[in-house]
């Protein structure tokens, strides 16, 4: 995405975490409504998603500022990223005399906002969804229930695949009696 693509945007540099713990959070954001963002930020046991909502705040002030007719209600997440920063380097004392080194990482966030079109409810639907809708299902769920690779040759030869393999027998006491009397005779 270019900036040109957003309405606007916030950038939290040097964020005292490291980026795989912030894109954790920032994942459950891409795509939603800001209002649909905030909440789920609300919402998230992770210490990074009270940063990540104060700039998402931001970034919602950042395009009220730059154009003052935005409607809120129709600004969703284009684009949310994280990058890696610089890492400060300590030392932690070890055993023996010996020091153990400690990585200290920071991220940079950057979130841009875009803003979805007015539903004046004349919208025409795309010729593929119209051909599915004509069929009585979408698309998606076509695809769903058709059986694919292994489980179609399970299903060929008459038993569901359940992804794992068949359970063994037990060995009981009887059948061990039985094996006995076998070898015998």
């Amino acid at each position: 995405m270019t900036s040109q693509e957003w309405v606007s945007s916030a950038r939290l540099r040097y964020l005292g975490t490291s980026a795989q713990k912030a894109r954790l959070v920032v994942d459950l954001i891409r795509g939603k409504n800001v209002s649909e963002a905030l909440t789920t930020l609300r919402h998230t046991r992770k210490t990074v998603a009270i940063d990540i909502g104060r700039m998402l705040d931001s970034a919602v002030a950042n395009a009220r500022q730059k154009k003052q007719d935005v409607d809120i209600d129709r600004l969703f997440v284009r684009s949310a990223f994280v990058d890696g920063g610089p890492s400060l380097k300590r030392i932690r004392p070890a055993p023996m005399g010996r020091a153990f080194r400690v990585l200290k990482r920071m991220c940079h966030v950057t979130i841009g906002l875009g803003e979805r079109p007015a539903r004046d409810g004349t919208a025409v639907p795309s010729a593929q969804a119209g051909t599915a809708a004509a069929a009585g299902t979408s698309a998606r769920s076509a695809a769903r229930t058709r059986p694919a690779g292994r489980a179609k040759k399970a299903a060929a030869r008459g038993r569901a695949r359940t992804g794992s393999r068949p359970k063994k027998k037990r060995k009981t006491a009887a059948g061990k009696k039985k094996k006995k009397a076998a070898k015998r005779s």
